[in-house]
């Protein structure tokens, strides 16, 4: 009886907050109210005994992804206005792809014997290894992408030359000097 109760309870704040994410106005809200999502739908997988996914929407959905919208969105100047002027005008066609897409699926219960993580290690060593290798392949290409755009010379600063710093000798760079006690030291 409680866990079915909790359940309808993390459903009920998982679909308000993400009906939140995308009717609120302001940008910094959504996010805030996408983290609540997540960490309701956390709360969700723990009830279906999948503490695994719990832990990765948690740790790398809330801990970094919602966390990199709220800083990207804070630190940008983007007119969300206009972005959504658009939203409405293919909300029809959204929502009917979203429900056709619903009709008819069930999920096949799974293996009791082997532990949730080690399920999905072996379907994703076996059935969609290539769709997990394309996806580290994406995720590379903009890392480095982001790097490669954001990388910039400077030229306020002095630059490193590593061959000079070699062959620097350690007598052409410190002196030895006696200094009587209580005078101070000349630069």
């Amino acid at each position: 009886m409680i866990q079915l109760l909790a359940f309808y309870l993390f459903a009920f704040v998982v679909c308000a907050s993400g009906a939140m994410t995308i009717l609120s106005r302001n940008p910094v809200h959504s996010v805030l109210w996408l983290i609540l999502a997540f960490f309701n739908a956390a709360g969700l997988m723990v009830l279906a005994n999948a503490e695994f996914i719990a832990m990765l929407l948690v740790i790398v959905y809330v801990g970094a992804v919602a966390v990199l919208f709220l800083f990207v969105v804070m630190m940008l100047n983007i007119d969300f206005a206009e972005l959504r002027a658009g939203v409405m005008r293919y909300a029809a066609v959204g929502a009917s792809r979203a429900g056709a897409r619903q009709v008819g699926r069930r999920v096949a219960p799974g293996d009791a014997k082997v532990p949730h993580s080690g399920a999905i290690g072996q379907l994703l060593d076996s059935r969609y290894l290539f769709v997990f290798e394309g996806a580290g392949l994406v995720l590379l290409v903009a890392m480095i992408g982001a790097i490669v755009l954001t990388l910039r010379p400077r030229t306020d600063v002095k630059p490193q030359k590593i061959s000079r710093q070699v062959q620097r000798r350690a007598k052409d760079a410190t002196r030895n000097v006696n200094h009587p006690v209580g005078q101070g030291v000349e630069l």
